[in-house]
């Protein structure tokens, strides 16, 4: 299948998901994260504003902010398609932008280059076990994280949205670390296990 239409067949089964099971499953992965021990050494954590149905990301920030964390989360320019991150320190800090998207104001945060984050987290829709994705179509993340060689890429995910292979080009990045509700994935060690099969 091409990439739109397994976008559309993943969000289709999220779609289904109820509102309970959302927070339930959100939950199961904000308890695992903070387990992962990439999170509990990192000073300074990227990552976005979730929309449903994207793993809750609000909770986690608001515990990773409990352990003195920084959060940074980016700014999208459509215009260049290209990001920059911004520390917040409170949700007023955001406004609402296109498509209902959450972004920092910029003239109220502390800009943050890409390699003084110590892991970010990237979005996407759907997943392979070797960290390959399908975004949103944008090409941000790819983009961004050309670039980024301090830390790790990790993604938030539900089960539903992980098939076996996922489509790749050249440019495509794939993340380093998985997290579901039901179980973490190294991908580093999963293409490493493909490449020797």
């Amino acid at each position: 299948m091409d990439k739109t239409t397994l976008r559309n067949t993943v969000r289709q089964a999220l779609a289904t998901m109820t509102d309970e099971d959302y927070h339930h499953q959100s939950l199961a992965v904000l308890k695992k994260v903070l387990q992962e021990p990439y999170i509990i050494e990192a000073k300074t954590i990227g990552m976005t504003i979730s929309n449903i149905p994207e793993v809750d990301t609000i909770l986690l920030i608001e515990e990773l902010w409990k352990l003195g964390k920084k959060v940074a989360v980016p700014k999208c320019h459509p215009k260049t398609r290209e990001m920059s991150f911004y520390v917040i320190e409170s949700f007023s800090q955001l406004e609402t932008v296109y498509m209902h998207l959450r972004e920092p104001i910029p003239a109220i945060c502390e800009f943050v280059d890409a390699n003084e984050m110590d892991i970010i987290v990237v979005p996407g829709v759907v997943f392979d076990p070797y960290g390959y994705r399908i975004g949103y179509g944008g090409g941000y993340y790819d983009r961004y994280v050309l670039n980024y060689n301090k830390g790790k890429l990790m993604s938030l995910l539900f089960d539903e949205q992980i098939i076996d292979c996922v489509p790749t080009e050249a440019h495509d990045c794939p993340v380093d670390i998985m997290v579901t509700p039901t179980k973490r994935i190294d991908c580093v060690a999963q293409r490493g296990a493909n490449e020797n099969g």
